[in-house]
């Protein structure tokens, strides 16, 4: 997914987006020489719920303070019982809660906001939007969420009452293991540095000050929505235990959303317990600002997994990566621009940075040819993980180009199980000289022998590699005595409010994914 001109094009009710690439808000399925094959035939669907507890609808929606309320839209019936639905206002324009009542779902119609933009140099939270644990929320075709700059949500699930947005199919029990782009997705904006100005006026080492207003801007709708700023620091609120489904509606010809996208947001967002599950196109994508997540789950994605481009600074631990076996690109992709040509140079700053720490990544997809690609000029950390590829020949890390393998941060406790070929160069570089920083680093092996159990959880191999000690790399950065994502029990971190698939079965008592839970 790339283009460098980046620019976020996102409806008002009715969507309409720009296809001007990959790196924007709204990414392309394909582009480059990323190739999306049509999915294989439908996994066995997770068992649906039956004769168990059901719910009977709520009696009416909820007061809440936003102009035009909660809109009463009847009801709606799927295997878990029937549903009271509440369709959200158009924009929440004050502080408001949405509570959790049993027998109540949320709906997303059109484009739905989280106050309006506030601006690049603006400070402070205009609204706060509370969502309590236990809310469902859900959507169909183009219909999307957005957090504006200036403005935060506070979505706080809890390890057994996660909240979850996912789309109509779902709740109507029509939605099996490879369903998808059944909905838009969730969006964060924020007034962190972005790295690709939508005025095509750069910031570089040479004039770090030439565009002292760079952000990504939402042009040709009726709702302008820019995003980014100089606070690297800003807060977009906090999502934990979120489940996003059935994500990526194609609202233009080749432009999907992701399940969740950031734009721009600060190190002040928490974004903690996040699961991804059969997005149509990347699992999660951070353009630019400074982003960190733990505990997030990406099953079933589409394209990329994890997509990190325009800029941003991301620090991410704690990551299960598993793909279906039919439909997926690389694990992770990972860009800095690198060509004037598309837009913006290869030294506008800030430089994409990824450090990614205690990861199993495990390829399946018959599309994906390399499980981690770097390119453009991005500096990549990978420490204490675990890349499970799919055969003999696929790829377990490929860098693009010197000025790639020049900005690598380092490897270090990385095992991956390649046999043909672990490490590729390209455009410029040799397979010798990708090889030889992998060697450069400590406890790597690129040809390792596997002994994960349950899909994802470390065996006696892993469980014997020397992990490293990645505080020296990042402070949001935990001492580790294990690589990979789980050492010995899958409900340690991914437990109850995560939910199982054939793709993928955490032992959740929240339930399938194909299904909703009751409480």
């Amino acid at each position: 997914m790339k283009n460098f001109q980046r620019t976020l094009v996102l409806g008002a009710s009715i969507v309409a987006l720009a296809g001007c690439g990959a790196d924007e808000i709204v990414s392309p399925g394909t582009s480059g020489d990323i190739i999306i094959n049509n999915p294989a035939p439908s996994p066995t669907p997770s068992p649906t719920p039956t004769g168990g507890a059901t719910v009977t609808p709520a009696a009416g929606c909820p007061t809440i303070n936003s102009a035009g309320g909660l809109t009463d839209a009847g009801t709606i019936s799927g295997p878990t019982g029937e549903y009271r639905v509440c369709t959200l206002p158009e924009t929440f324009n004050v502080d408001d809660n949405l509570p959790f009542v049993n027998g109540l779902l949320y709906q997303i119609s059109g484009r739905v906001n989280v106050g309006t933009d506030q601006g690049f140099n603006s400070t402070g939270t205009d609204v706060t939007l509370n969502v309590e644990p236990g809310v469902i929320f859900f959507a169909q075709a183009e219909s999307f969420f957005v957090v504006n700059r200036g403005n935060t949500i506070e979505a706080n699930g809890t390890p057994t009452m996660p909240i979850i947005w996912t789309s109509r199919d779902n709740v109507l029990g029509l939605s099996n293991d490879n369903s998808q782009a059944q909905w838009g997705g969730v969006v964060l904006l924020g007034r962190a540095p972005v790295s690709d100005c939508s005025n095509l006026v750069f910031n570089t080492a040479a004039a770090p000050n030439a565009n002292p207003q760079c952000e990504q801007q939402l042009e040709g709708t009726v709702v302008a929505t820019p995003f980014g700023g100089t606070d690297s620091a800003d807060s977009s609120g906090s999502m934990t235990y979120n489940q996003i489904r059935y994500s990526g509606f194609e609202l233009q010809q080749s432009n999907e959303l992701q399940s969740l996208t950031t734009g721009g947001t600060g190190s002040g967002t928490t974004l903690e317990n996040i699961m991804s599950f059969n997005s149509s196109d990347d699992g999660v994508e951070f353009f630019g600002g400074s982003v960190n997540v733990k505990n997030l789950a990406v099953i079933g994605a589409s394209d990329d997994s994890l997509d990190v481009d325009s800029g941003a600074q991301a620090n991410v631990e704690t990551v299960v990566v598993v793909q279906r076996t039919g439909t997926g690109d690389s694990l992770i992709e990972f860009d800095s621009p690198d060509d004037l040509a598309d837009g913006t140079p290869g030294n506008a700053l800030p430089q994409s940075t990824l450090q990614v720490n205690n990861f199993t990544f495990v390829q399946r997809s018959s599309s994906s040819s390399q499980a981690i690609r770097a390119r453009g000029g991005p500096a990549l950390s990978l420490t204490n993980g675990i890349i499970d590829v799919d055969t003999a020949d696929d790829v377990c890390i490929r860098i693009d180009e010197q000025i790639t393998l020049n900005a690598i941060i380092g490897f270090d406790s990385v095992v991956c199980d390649g046999v043909n070929r672990p490490v590729r160069g390209s455009s410029g570089v040799s397979d010798a000289e990708v090889q030889a920083v992998v060697d450069a680093g400590t406890n790597n092996n690129l040809m390792f022998t596997l002994s994960l159990t349950n899909t994802f959880v470390n065996g006696a191999n892993e469980n014997g590699v020397t992990p490293f000690d990645a505080t020296a790399r990042s402070s949001f950065f935990s001492a580790s005595t294990f690589i990979g994502a789980e050492d010995d029990n899958v409900a340690d971190v991914f437990g109850d409010w995560t939910c199982n698939s054939s793709i993928m079965d955490f032992g959740s008592a929240t339930g399938a994914c194909t299904s909703l839970p009751v409480y």
